[in-house]
């Protein structure tokens, strides 16, 4: 009886990571990318009619945190768009089907550089466990415990992109400070230095002896 329960927990747990394995995520794309200057950065993905979409994104370093963002159809219209954001999130549901385009721009800079991360995400996602939504009985225990391992999973995981990106941001905040404040150092010791070696050349030319300088008269 004392091997029954180490066994059955074993086939649990192979289980739920079987079951785990199995779910499909929807389809999308994660990314952080450079934005220099003047300069405008697009993306595109196919989408299928009827299908929602998401677009979260967030400037990580550079200037103010801000950036021009806009959503294009297959058609041309613009069904999104937002100036000098630092973060914002758009959700849609694809009208049309085709090639979606969601541009960012830092045309507006004229010398701060950025870096950006967005997280692109097309389609539902879909229920871990087969028939979940037309099951008429009640989930199993072991269905149960997957079912609420994998969004503690979810949750674990936006908590880590969150926390991931605000570490980034905040590294590169402490960066920029102590870049300005070793220049200013720099500049007070060379000021110090400056002072100094004019207050010893002024307090030297108090005790300086002037001597009169004799001419000798020749008749």
């Amino acid at each position: 009886m004392g091997s029954a329960a180490p066994l059955s927990a074993s086939v649990l747990l192979l289980l739920l990571l079987l079951l785990l394995l199995r779910a499909e995520q929807p389809r999308g794309a994660e990314l952080t990318f450079e934005l220099p200057d003047n300069a405008k950065q697009c993306f595109h993905e196919e989408v299928e009619q009827g299908v929602k979409f998401s677009l979260d994104y967030q400037v990580i370093t550079g200037g103010h945190y801000d950036v021009d963002c806009y959503v294009e159809d297959p058609q041309g219209n613009t069904i999104y768009r937002e100036t000098k954001k630092q973060y914002d999130s758009f959700t849609y549901r694809a009208e049309v089907k085709g090639v979606y385009q969601f541009c960012f721009s830092n045309e507006f800079s004229t010398f701060s550089h950025k870096t950006v991360y967005f997280d692109f995400q097309v389609g539902d996602e879909p229920p871990i466990l087969p028939d979940m939504g037309n099951r008429v009985t009640a989930l199993t225990q072991m269905e149960s415990a997957c079912v609420t391992i994998h969004e503690a999973l979810k949750t674990v995981i936006d908590s880590q992109t969150h926390y991931r990106l605000r570490e980034a941001q905040d590294r590169a905040r402490a960066e920029d400070l102590n870049s300005r404040v070793s220049y200013w150092s720099i500049g007070e010791t060379i000021a110090l230095f400056v002072v100094s070696f004019s207050q010893v050349l002024l307090l030297k030319s108090f005790f300086t002896e002037k001597r009169p300088i004799s001419r000798a008269v020749h008749s």
